[in-house]
């Protein structure tokens, strides 16, 4: 099976990370779509970052519907930060039936080359990226698979700050992430 590993804070998930799998899944050659939610990423800070658990339920709550998605909590028994490139080695032996593949944006092109490890990625899986808001580093590599998707110009950021000012969130989240992050007074 191939399946695409969409590493993320998902902090909190919101539709535009769901139409990015959902165009992955459909535009490529993926079975299914496992939604990683990290701890805490090496490049971002975490003061704004909701505990790994409560991030998790909203990435479950968020792809209930759809038996191609699968959401992992593989990294919170993993060393921190998070690599990539040790969630991709652990996920290879545990899992050796299944061909990985990454997804990314193409923002992170601009700073791919500064990954742990970042050219065995290359050498080892099959990067698919889709196009992301502003410049997108365009890094030619036969490992690198461009995919025609939308620009989606949504940021979990942009969602906390609504959430806080008291805003709806309604068109972009899936509902039952709204419901869950209402009933349990998240970002607010």
């Amino acid at each position: 099976m191939k399946v695409g590993l969409f590493f993320g804070s998902f902090n909190p998930i919101h539709i535009g990370h769901l139409i990015i799998g959902d165009i992955m899944r459909d535009k490529t050659n993926l079975d299914e779509v496992w939604f990683i939610v990290s701890p805490q990423n090496p490049m971002k800070s975490s003061k704004s970052l909701l505990h790994e658990f409560d991030r998790l339920r909203m990435v479950e709550l968020a792809i209930a519907d759809n038996y191609h998605f699968k959401a992992m909590d593989v990294e919170f028994h993993m060393p921190r930060p998070s690599y990539t490139i040790d969630t991709l080695t652990y996920l290879s032996e545990k899992y050796p039936q299944h061909e990985f593949k990454l997804i990314i944006g193409g923002d992170n092109l601009n700073h791919f080359h500064k990954w742990k490890n970042s050219g065995q990625i290359l050498e080892f899986y099959e990067i698919y990226v889709y196009p992301r808001p502003g410049k997108n580093k365009i890094l030619e590599h036969p490992a690198i698979r461009f995919i025609d998707s939308p620009l989606i110009d949504i940021s979990a950021t942009f969602i906390r700050d609504t959430i806080k000012e008291g805003g709806s969130v309604r068109y972009l989240v899936h509902p039952d992430v709204s419901d869950y992050i209402r009933d349990k007074k998240l970002y607010y």
